[in-house]
Protein backbone atom coordinates (compact mmCIF):
# COMPACT_ATOMS: atom_id res chain seq x y z
CA UNK A 1 0.00 0.00 0.00
CA UNK A 2 1.38 3.57 -1.02
CA UNK A 3 2.48 5.77 1.68
CA UNK A 4 0.48 8.71 1.26
CA UNK A 5 1.54 12.72 1.58
CA UNK A 6 1.72 13.99 4.87
CA UNK A 7 0.15 17.57 6.05
CA UNK A 8 3.61 18.89 6.92
CA UNK A 9 4.31 17.94 3.68
CA UNK A 10 2.47 20.67 2.49
CA UNK A 11 3.61 24.22 1.91
CA UNK A 12 2.38 26.58 5.30
CA UNK A 13 1.09 29.46 2.84
CA UNK A 14 -0.95 26.95 0.95
CA UNK A 15 -2.16 25.01 4.37
CA UNK A 16 -2.84 28.96 4.99
CA UNK A 17 -5.01 29.55 2.10
CA UNK A 18 -7.12 26.37 2.20
CA UNK A 19 -8.24 27.26 6.03
CA UNK A 20 -9.32 30.65 4.94
CA UNK A 21 -11.53 29.04 2.75
CA UNK A 22 -12.97 26.17 5.29
CA UNK A 23 -10.89 23.47 3.46
CA UNK A 24 -8.84 20.62 4.05
CA UNK A 25 -6.60 18.09 2.37
CA UNK A 26 -8.60 14.29 2.53
CA UNK A 27 -5.21 12.66 2.11
CA UNK A 28 -3.45 13.35 5.04
CA UNK A 29 -6.10 11.63 6.87
CA UNK A 30 -7.51 9.20 4.51
CA UNK A 31 -6.40 5.70 6.46
CA UNK A 32 -7.48 7.35 9.49
CA UNK A 33 -10.60 7.63 7.76
CA UNK A 34 -11.12 4.58 5.78
CA UNK A 35 -8.68 2.14 7.50
CA UNK A 36 -7.63 -1.19 5.44
CA UNK A 37 -9.35 -4.48 6.69
CA UNK A 38 -12.08 -2.80 9.71
CA UNK A 39 -12.41 0.20 11.71
CA UNK A 40 -10.41 0.98 14.41
CA UNK A 41 -12.94 2.05 17.07
CA UNK A 42 -12.80 4.69 19.94
CA UNK A 43 -14.57 1.97 22.00
CA UNK A 44 -12.30 -0.30 24.67
CA UNK A 45 -13.14 -3.11 26.31
CA UNK A 46 -14.39 -1.29 29.63
CA UNK A 47 -15.65 -2.73 33.11
CA UNK A 48 -17.49 -1.03 35.77
CA UNK A 49 -18.53 -2.74 38.89
CA UNK A 50 -21.29 -2.42 40.41
CA UNK A 51 -20.00 -2.84 44.34
CA UNK A 52 -17.46 -0.08 43.34
CA UNK A 53 -20.00 2.51 41.94
CA UNK A 54 -23.55 1.74 43.74
CA UNK A 55 -21.76 3.59 47.15
CA UNK A 56 -20.96 6.39 44.75
CA UNK A 57 -24.39 6.38 43.80
CA UNK A 58 -26.11 6.70 47.31
CA UNK A 59 -23.53 9.02 48.27
CA UNK A 60 -25.52 11.18 45.24
CA UNK A 61 -28.48 10.64 46.57
CA UNK A 62 -27.36 12.35 50.04
CA UNK A 63 -25.06 15.67 47.95
CA UNK A 64 -28.02 16.15 45.15
CA UNK A 65 -32.18 16.09 45.50
CA UNK A 66 -34.09 15.14 43.01
CA UNK A 67 -35.50 18.36 42.48
CA UNK A 68 -31.70 19.16 41.24
CA UNK A 69 -31.26 16.89 39.39
CA UNK A 70 -34.38 15.75 37.43
CA UNK A 71 -32.38 12.57 36.91
CA UNK A 72 -29.66 11.45 39.26
CA UNK A 73 -27.61 9.37 36.69
CA UNK A 74 -23.84 8.52 36.95
CA UNK A 75 -22.44 8.06 33.44
CA UNK A 76 -20.73 4.81 32.86
CA UNK A 77 -18.31 6.56 30.51
CA UNK A 78 -16.06 4.93 27.88
CA UNK A 79 -12.44 5.95 28.40
CA UNK A 80 -11.49 5.45 24.62
CA UNK A 81 -14.02 8.12 23.80
CA UNK A 82 -12.78 10.48 26.53
CA UNK A 83 -15.14 10.58 29.99
CA UNK A 84 -16.25 14.30 28.78
CA UNK A 85 -17.88 12.72 25.82
CA UNK A 86 -20.55 9.95 28.47
CA UNK A 87 -20.61 7.60 25.72
CA UNK A 88 -19.66 3.83 26.24
CA UNK A 89 -19.51 3.13 22.22
CA UNK A 90 -20.48 4.99 19.14
CA UNK A 91 -23.87 4.90 19.89
CA UNK A 92 -24.99 3.84 23.28
CA UNK A 93 -25.18 5.76 26.51
CA UNK A 94 -25.37 3.92 29.52
CA UNK A 95 -26.53 5.32 32.97
CA UNK A 96 -26.85 3.69 36.65
CA UNK A 97 -29.91 6.27 37.64
CA UNK A 98 -30.99 6.06 41.36
CA UNK A 99 -34.64 6.79 42.70
CA UNK A 100 -35.18 7.39 46.61
CA UNK A 101 -38.19 6.47 48.96
CA UNK A 102 -40.79 9.49 47.91
CA UNK A 103 -38.99 10.95 44.80
CA UNK A 104 -40.79 11.69 41.79
CA UNK A 105 -38.48 12.16 38.62
CA UNK A 106 -40.79 14.55 35.84
CA UNK A 107 -42.67 14.09 33.18
CA UNK A 108 -40.11 14.83 29.92
CA UNK A 109 -39.84 13.28 26.65
CA UNK A 110 -37.23 13.53 24.38
CA UNK A 111 -35.73 12.54 20.94
CA UNK A 112 -33.21 9.61 22.05
CA UNK A 113 -34.47 6.09 23.16
CA UNK A 114 -34.21 4.83 26.27
CA UNK A 115 -34.86 1.63 27.76
CA UNK A 116 -34.16 0.43 31.44
CA UNK A 117 -33.10 -2.43 33.08
CA UNK A 118 -33.78 -2.57 36.93
CA UNK A 119 -30.88 -3.83 38.61
CA UNK A 120 -32.32 -3.39 42.63
CA UNK A 121 -35.28 -2.56 44.84
CA UNK A 122 -38.64 -2.47 44.58
CA UNK A 123 -41.56 -0.21 44.88
CA UNK A 124 -40.77 2.46 41.80
CA UNK A 125 -42.70 2.80 38.86
CA UNK A 126 -42.27 4.42 35.42
CA UNK A 127 -44.91 5.69 33.73
CA UNK A 128 -44.88 5.72 29.98
CA UNK A 129 -47.36 7.41 27.52
CA UNK A 130 -50.06 6.90 30.42
CA UNK A 131 -49.06 2.94 30.90
CA UNK A 132 -47.58 2.67 34.82
CA UNK A 133 -45.02 0.02 34.41
CA UNK A 134 -43.53 -1.16 37.59
CA UNK A 135 -40.05 -1.34 37.93
CA UNK A 136 -38.72 -5.27 39.16
CA UNK A 137 -35.15 -6.51 39.64
CA UNK A 138 -34.49 -7.61 35.78
CA UNK A 139 -37.41 -6.17 33.97
CA UNK A 140 -37.21 -3.93 30.64
CA UNK A 141 -39.10 -1.36 30.35
CA UNK A 142 -39.45 1.23 27.38
CA UNK A 143 -39.23 4.81 26.71
CA UNK A 144 -39.01 5.30 23.48
CA UNK A 145 -38.39 8.51 21.22
CA UNK A 146 -41.23 11.54 21.79
CA UNK A 147 -42.80 9.45 24.75
CA UNK A 148 -43.68 10.88 27.87
CA UNK A 149 -41.98 9.57 30.69
CA UNK A 150 -41.49 10.20 34.22
CA UNK A 151 -40.50 7.92 37.07
CA UNK A 152 -41.67 7.59 41.15
CA UNK A 153 -41.03 5.62 43.69
CA UNK A 154 -43.43 4.62 46.84
CA UNK A 155 -41.26 1.93 48.46
CA UNK A 156 -39.18 2.06 51.38
CA UNK A 157 -35.56 1.31 49.87
CA UNK A 158 -33.25 2.70 47.11
CA UNK A 159 -33.59 1.92 43.28
CA UNK A 160 -31.51 1.44 40.75
CA UNK A 161 -31.59 1.08 37.20
CA UNK A 162 -29.53 0.92 34.31
CA UNK A 163 -30.33 3.63 31.23
CA UNK A 164 -29.24 2.47 28.24
CA UNK A 165 -29.69 5.35 25.64
CA UNK A 166 -29.07 6.40 21.60
CA UNK A 167 -28.17 9.61 22.85
CA UNK A 168 -24.56 9.79 21.35
CA UNK A 169 -26.33 8.77 17.69
CA UNK A 170 -28.67 11.16 17.61
CA UNK A 171 -26.81 13.79 19.75
CA UNK A 172 -24.16 13.27 16.44
CA UNK A 173 -27.26 14.21 14.56
CA UNK A 174 -27.59 17.44 16.40
CA UNK A 175 -31.00 16.50 16.75
CA UNK A 176 -31.44 15.40 20.75
CA UNK A 177 -33.75 17.23 22.79
CA UNK A 178 -36.27 17.72 25.65
CA UNK A 179 -40.07 18.74 26.18
CA UNK A 180 -40.53 19.26 29.79
CA UNK A 181 -44.44 18.19 30.86
CA UNK A 182 -47.47 17.44 33.52
CA UNK A 183 -47.27 14.72 35.45
CA UNK A 184 -49.57 12.13 33.76
CA UNK A 185 -52.66 10.38 34.27
CA UNK A 186 -52.44 6.92 34.31
CA UNK A 187 -54.66 5.04 31.75
CA UNK A 188 -55.71 1.37 32.60
CA UNK A 189 -54.47 -1.74 30.63
CA UNK A 190 -50.95 -2.74 30.39
CA UNK A 191 -49.25 -4.04 26.84
CA UNK A 192 -48.07 -6.80 29.15
CA UNK A 193 -50.82 -8.77 29.94
CA UNK A 194 -52.16 -8.36 26.86
CA UNK A 195 -48.72 -9.40 24.42
CA UNK A 196 -47.19 -12.08 26.28
CA UNK A 197 -48.61 -14.65 25.13
CA UNK A 198 -46.47 -16.45 22.26
CA UNK A 199 -48.46 -16.68 19.12
CA UNK A 200 -51.57 -14.93 19.80
CA UNK A 201 -51.81 -11.05 19.66
CA UNK A 202 -54.81 -8.78 20.63
CA UNK A 203 -57.08 -8.74 17.76
CA UNK A 204 -60.48 -7.10 18.41
CA UNK A 205 -62.81 -7.24 15.52
CA UNK A 206 -60.32 -8.21 13.96
CA UNK A 207 -58.20 -5.71 13.80
CA UNK A 208 -54.25 -5.35 14.94
CA UNK A 209 -53.10 -2.77 16.97
CA UNK A 210 -51.78 0.66 15.63
CA UNK A 211 -49.53 1.08 18.31
CA UNK A 212 -45.94 2.21 17.61
CA UNK A 213 -44.61 0.57 20.76
CA UNK A 214 -47.52 -1.98 21.81
CA UNK A 215 -45.48 -3.27 24.67
CA UNK A 216 -43.37 -1.07 27.48
CA UNK A 217 -42.56 -3.24 29.77
CA UNK A 218 -41.30 -7.01 29.80
CA UNK A 219 -41.41 -8.74 32.88
CA UNK A 220 -37.95 -10.61 33.97
CA UNK A 221 -39.70 -13.04 35.57
CA UNK A 222 -41.63 -14.20 31.88
CA UNK A 223 -38.23 -13.41 30.11
CA UNK A 224 -36.06 -16.04 32.35
CA UNK A 225 -38.88 -18.18 32.35
CA UNK A 226 -38.70 -18.62 28.38
CA UNK A 227 -34.60 -18.76 28.89
CA UNK A 228 -35.12 -21.95 30.75
CA UNK A 229 -38.12 -23.65 28.58
CA UNK A 230 -35.89 -22.73 25.59
CA UNK A 231 -33.05 -24.08 27.15
CA UNK A 232 -35.09 -27.74 28.28
CA UNK A 233 -36.51 -27.73 25.06
CA UNK A 234 -32.94 -27.79 23.08
CA UNK A 235 -30.45 -28.96 24.84
CA UNK A 236 -28.31 -29.22 21.98
CA UNK A 237 -28.46 -25.69 20.91
CA UNK A 238 -24.90 -23.42 21.77
CA UNK A 239 -26.56 -19.58 22.56
CA UNK A 240 -30.28 -20.04 24.56
CA UNK A 241 -30.83 -16.67 24.04
CA UNK A 242 -33.60 -14.47 23.96
CA UNK A 243 -34.64 -11.06 22.11
CA UNK A 244 -37.01 -8.24 23.14
CA UNK A 245 -39.05 -7.81 19.97
CA UNK A 246 -42.15 -5.78 18.81
CA UNK A 247 -45.31 -8.22 19.78
CA UNK A 248 -46.92 -6.88 16.97
CA UNK A 249 -44.46 -6.93 13.96
CA UNK A 250 -41.48 -8.53 15.11
CA UNK A 251 -38.59 -6.29 14.48
CA UNK A 252 -36.73 -4.95 17.23
CA UNK A 253 -38.45 -3.66 20.51
CA UNK A 254 -37.00 0.27 19.81
CA UNK A 255 -35.40 1.10 16.15
CA UNK A 256 -31.82 1.81 16.69
CA UNK A 257 -30.48 -0.23 19.02
CA UNK A 258 -31.27 -3.78 19.94
CA UNK A 259 -31.84 -5.66 23.05
CA UNK A 260 -31.84 -9.44 24.49
CA UNK A 261 -31.52 -11.77 27.12
CA UNK A 262 -29.00 -14.71 27.38
CA UNK A 263 -28.37 -17.56 29.62
CA UNK A 264 -25.25 -19.25 30.21
CA UNK A 265 -25.41 -22.80 30.91
CA UNK A 266 -23.58 -23.84 34.24
CA UNK A 267 -19.90 -24.24 33.17
CA UNK A 268 -20.03 -22.86 29.84
CA UNK A 269 -18.36 -21.08 27.38
CA UNK A 270 -19.87 -19.42 24.92
CA UNK A 271 -17.57 -17.79 22.01
CA UNK A 272 -19.52 -15.15 20.00
CA UNK A 273 -19.97 -14.64 16.73
CA UNK A 274 -16.97 -11.56 15.53
CA UNK A 275 -19.74 -8.83 14.57
CA UNK A 276 -19.52 -4.87 13.32
CA UNK A 277 -21.73 -3.49 15.93
CA UNK A 278 -20.45 -2.51 19.59
CA UNK A 279 -22.13 -4.79 22.85
CA UNK A 280 -22.42 -3.91 25.99
CA UNK A 281 -23.20 -6.93 28.81
CA UNK A 282 -24.89 -6.47 32.53
CA UNK A 283 -25.47 -9.33 34.64
CA UNK A 284 -28.32 -10.12 35.89
CA UNK A 285 -28.13 -13.08 37.78
CA UNK A 286 -25.16 -15.40 38.45
CA UNK A 287 -21.54 -14.76 38.05
CA UNK A 288 -19.68 -14.85 34.77
CA UNK A 289 -16.67 -13.70 32.87
CA UNK A 290 -16.23 -11.83 30.00
CA UNK A 291 -13.00 -11.80 27.62
CA UNK A 292 -12.70 -9.32 25.11
CA UNK A 293 -9.76 -8.84 22.39
CA UNK A 294 -7.56 -10.32 24.85
CA UNK A 295 -9.06 -8.62 28.45
CA UNK A 296 -10.76 -10.69 30.97
CA UNK A 297 -13.44 -9.55 33.50
CA UNK A 298 -15.01 -10.97 35.68
CA UNK A 299 -18.57 -10.12 36.53
CA UNK A 300 -20.80 -10.02 39.62
CA UNK A 301 -24.37 -9.75 39.78
CA UNK A 302 -25.21 -5.69 38.17
CA UNK A 303 -21.34 -5.58 36.62
CA UNK A 304 -21.77 -4.30 33.11
CA UNK A 305 -18.85 -4.61 30.50
CA UNK A 306 -18.71 -3.36 26.59
CA UNK A 307 -16.90 -4.57 23.80
CA UNK A 308 -16.20 -2.56 20.51
CA UNK A 309 -17.52 -3.92 16.98
CA UNK A 310 -15.32 -6.31 15.30
CA UNK A 311 -14.34 -8.02 18.72
CA UNK A 312 -13.48 -11.56 19.16
CA UNK A 313 -15.66 -12.12 23.05
CA UNK A 314 -16.61 -15.26 24.80
CA UNK A 315 -18.83 -15.37 27.83
CA UNK A 316 -17.87 -17.89 30.92
CA UNK A 317 -20.03 -19.44 33.37
CA UNK A 318 -17.37 -20.27 35.97
CA UNK A 319 -20.21 -21.64 38.37
CA UNK A 320 -21.06 -25.69 37.78
CA UNK A 321 -24.19 -25.73 39.21
CA UNK A 322 -25.91 -22.38 38.49
CA UNK A 323 -27.09 -20.48 35.09
CA UNK A 324 -25.72 -17.01 34.54
CA UNK A 325 -28.35 -14.10 32.85
CA UNK A 326 -27.28 -11.78 31.15
CA UNK A 327 -28.55 -8.61 29.34
CA UNK A 328 -27.40 -7.93 26.11
CA UNK A 329 -27.81 -4.30 24.36
CA UNK A 330 -26.04 -3.59 21.04
CA UNK A 331 -26.10 -1.69 17.83
CA UNK A 332 -27.36 -4.25 15.18
CA UNK A 333 -30.74 -2.62 14.15
CA UNK A 334 -28.42 0.47 13.25
CA UNK A 335 -26.03 -1.00 11.53
CA UNK A 336 -28.49 -2.84 9.62
CA UNK A 337 -30.36 0.17 8.65
CA UNK A 338 -27.12 1.85 7.43
CA UNK A 339 -26.23 -1.49 5.19
CA UNK A 340 -22.98 -1.35 7.38
CA UNK A 341 -24.06 -4.48 9.57
CA UNK A 342 -21.70 -7.65 9.47
CA UNK A 343 -20.99 -10.81 10.71
CA UNK A 344 -17.55 -12.63 9.94
CA UNK A 345 -18.36 -15.59 12.25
Amino acid sequence: MNELGRLEDLPAEYLQALKEQNLVPLWPSLRAVLPPGKPRPNTRPTHWSYQALRPLLLQAGELTPIEKAERRVLVLANPGHGLEKMQASAAMYLGMQLLLPGEWAPSHRHTPNAVRMVVEGKGAWTTVDGEKCVMSRGDLILTPTGLWHEHGHDGNEPVVWLDVLDLPLVYYMEASYHIDGARQSVKQGNGERAWTRSGVVPMPVFERSGKAYPMLRYPWTETRAALQALAADQPELEAVQVGYVNPETGAPAENILGFYALMLRPGQTLRLAVRSPACVFHLIEGAAQARIEGESFTLAEADTCCAPGYSEVSLVNGSASEPAFLFIADETPLHQKLGVFENRG
